[in-house]
């Protein structure tokens, strides 16, 4: 993980760790006190409910020191992240004590921001590559025993993604289908009348998320340098999203 990422990764569990703590008080109110909300909720079969959330997008850039006919050799980087927006629906089946299955298909909305300098001459191009996500994970969810209010779990799946979103004949183009290993932590919390679960999930692309064939820019010769200096493009997330049950 490299330094900006682990730097847009700390105030997501800065978030989280405040979020856990206002909830345990506030939502919660007393974890000493022994009143138990919905002390039934985790034995039904299966439920449902939904989540909104944030995330950010990230790539694994792997260069194959490609240089142009006229001397040009091309690195590509993003330098810097946007949370994106995302909203998932969710099916669990309890499984046991300890594990549920999840099933949470959804939309992730998010953007890239992608900076392609040439080595010799520091020329510099950029380029925002958008992307709509619907995504459908599986997770495992591993919960703790309950203690009083709050349970805290681990989860670990896959999930694969179909971005729908139009591309242009631009320097990068992705492909429309990719697929993720995934892992996370959160921690559940019952309310009166709902459970209320911040998670902190990532997510890390299997293969080369990238499109090679760009026949779409054979006869622009300035783009099409920019994708042949590249050997693949791995892309990762974070996603801090709010479950409610």
């Amino acid at each position: 993980m490299n330094h900006c990422f682990s730097t847009f990764l700390r105030p997501f569990i800065l978030l989280m760790v405040l979020l856990g703590g206002s909830c345990g008080s506030v939502l919660c109110q007393n974890l000493n006190d022994k009143l138990m909300n919905r002390p039934y909720a985790d034995m039904r079969r299966w439920h449902l409910g939904f989540s909104v959330g944030i995330h950010t997008q990230d790539f694994t850039f792997t260069h194959n020191g490609f240089v142009s006919e006229t001397g040009e050799q091309w690195f590509v980087d993003q330098p810097s992240f946007q949370p994106g927006f995302c909203v998932n629906g969710l099916i669990d089946y309890r499984l046991g004590t300890y594990f549920n299955l999840r099933f949470t298909p959804g939309m992730y909305f998010g953007n890239r921001d992608i900076t392609m300098r040439e080595y010799n001459s520091g020329t510099e191009r950029r380029q925002n590559l958008k992307s709509a996500l619907i995504v459908l994970p599986f997770d495992l969810k591993f919960s703790s025993l309950r203690y009083r209010n709050s349970r805290p779990y681990i989860t670990a799946g896959v999930m694969p993604t179909f971005n729908v979103a139009k591309q242009g004949n631009d320097y990068l183009r992705t492909k429309t289908s990719d697929f993720f290993l995934t892992c996370g932590f959160g921690c559940d919390f019952y309310l009166p009348y709902f459970k209320f679960n911040p998670e902190i999930k990532f997510c890390f692309g299997l293969g080369d998320n990238l499109v090679h064939d760009r026949s779409d820019i054979a006869e622009e010769p300035d783009k099409l340098v920019i994708s042949q200096s590249l050997k693949k493009a791995v892309s990762k997330m974070v996603v801090l999203t709010f479950y409610f049950e």
